[in-house]
């Protein structure tokens, strides 16, 4: 297709319907993993894959279960089984290397694929990636009503619906932690992140980008960024960043 996204297609996976768009072309393949309660059509995916379209590389996004136009219940998510859909849509949809990129908690989900099958990920890039977000994210108030009453709903800074966490995301997050140790990745590392980002500060990527064992690892800082990243200049900044990885070296 050379003007318009590629078609949407489904696919069967742990009982859910799991909605994707492949665009074929050139290696590697980058794969876009959307945040939480967010889908595959947003600004920074739309702009990525027309960014593929452009080099003519292959590109995979799509929908966990229960969001966006994946089927299955939105309350039955977790983080081990989205990290469980985006490994079976890399090993079922795409061959050879990848380039994970990963927004908000996409880029949790990221480094957990990257940890899980290191010898495809070529690269990966965070885009205020926000990794134990079910730690620093929540008060201790918070942490005790999720346990009590099984979920929370919290104000929706870019929806009129209230976010809503249930006690399974939030234990499976729990388990799933990552910047208490070293993160044994060893593959190129791009993070970009907004220095106004009000909903993951900045000192998580800084965080980040020392716990990881890589050597190469960049973290670059929009000035006035929020968290959305989808200003056309912030957009730009993460293209940039694309093209700079596929880039050979000197």
């Amino acid at each position: 297709m050379t003007d318009s996204q590629p078609e949407l297609r489904n696919v069967e996976f742990g009982g859910s319907r799991l909605a994707y768009r492949r665009r074929p072309g050139s290696s590697p393949t980058l794969l876009f993993l959307p945040g939480y309660a967010s889908d595959m059509d947003g600004a920074q995916a739309v702009a990525i894959d027309a960014f593929a379209q452009r080099r003519g590389l292959a590109m995979l996004r799509f929908d966990y279960s229960g969001t966006g136009s994946s089927g299955g219940l939105f309350d039955e998510g977790t983080l081990e089984r989205w990290i469980d859909e985006a490994q079976a849509m890399a090993e079922q949809l795409t061959d050879g290397p990848l380039i994970a990129i990963g927004s908000s908690m996409g880029g949790w989900i990221a480094l957990h694929l990257a940890l899980r099958i290191p010898e495809r990920i070529q690269a990966l890039v965070g885009i205020a990636a926000a990794p134990d977000f079910t730690d620093w994210g929540f008060t201790t108030a918070e942490k005790d009503e999720i346990r009590e009453h099984g979920e929370i709903e919290r104000p929706n800074p870019y929806s009129a619906e209230p976010q809503r966490t249930t006690r399974a995301f939030w234990e499976s997050g729990q388990r799933l932690r990552l910047l208490g140790e070293p993160i044994a990745l060893d593959c190129r590392v791009r993070l970009v992140h907004g220095e106004a980002d009000a909903d993951v500060p900045v000192a998580v990527a800084m965080a980040l980008m020392q716990r990881l064992r890589s050597a190469d690892v960049q973290l670059h800082i929009l000035k006035g960024g929020g968290h959305r990243l989808s200003e056309p200049t912030e957009i730009e900044a993460i293209i940039r960043t694309l093209a700079a990885l596929l880039e050979p070296c000197p």
